[in-house]
């Protein structure tokens, strides 16, 4: 029996979730997912279709689809350390996120996924690894052993992290963007895209450059 699902969100990443369903529905030659809608708080998209999939309305309204799971694509280097606050308005209780694993991205049995999280195409995930809840990980990315990743945080394409790395909750991995092994990222970071992390970052900063220095606070 297939699992409805919504996807909070519009924009891209959440088009790359439906494109990730629609794989897993191929590669396991059955539905395993049916896509009911989409839910975003900008009116204008109400009532408009994407790829055929209705967008229902607010995501306030996510209670009212009790026979639904749901999925975030929402978050991006503008608004990420908004996305605890985002998720919160839909009042959805946690058992009812659904995590997001495209076909062509290699996860390790040995490593630990959270709900809601999801993983798009072509990501590495090695032995070890422990993942949060409400992760986004964008194509590309190589997250190695024992890498940790905390609850809602945005790794974007092709993002290199060695072992040993721990990235707190509520931060942003820029494109390209590097991390060496067993440093630290502290909570509500954005590390710009292409840097090249070598050492710990305390939390509330933006990195940019390679080495990555710290440019300003995130929150003042």
């Amino acid at each position: 029996m297939s699992k409805k699902l919504i996807i909070f969100g519009i924009g891209g990443t959440c088009v790359d979730i439906l494109d990730a369903i629609n794989c897993i529905n191929r590669d396991q030659k059955k539905l395993v997912y049916e896509c009911v809608g989409f839910l975003d708080d900008n009116q204008t998209s109400w009532g408009e279709k994407i790829y055929g999939v209705k967008v229902l309305g607010s995501l306030e309204l996510a209670p009212k689809y009790s026979d639904c799971f749901f999925v975030n694509g929402i978050g991006s280097s503008k608004n990420f350390w908004r996305k605890e606050e985002i998720i919160s308005k839909a009042k959805v209780p946690r058992d009812a996120f659904e995590t997001i694993i495209h076909p062509t991205a290699s996860v390790s049995k040995m490593s630990k996924l959270g709900r809601g999280s999801v993983i798009l195409q072509n990501v590495t995930i090695s032995s070890d690894v422990e993942i949060g809840n409400h992760v986004i990980i964008l194509p590309n990315s190589v997250i190695n052993h024992h890498d940790i990743i905390k609850d809602f945080t945005i790794v974007a394409s092709g993002v290199c992290m060695s072992g040993g790395v721990t990235v707190g909750e509520s931060c942003y991995l820029g494109t390209n963007s590097s991390v060496i092994g067993n440093v630290t990222i502290e909570k509500l970071c954005l590390v710009g895209m292409g840097s090249t992390v070598i050492g710990d970052i305390p939390e509330n900063s933006v990195v940019v450059g390679s080495p990555a220095k710290i440019s300003r606070k995130l929150l003042e």
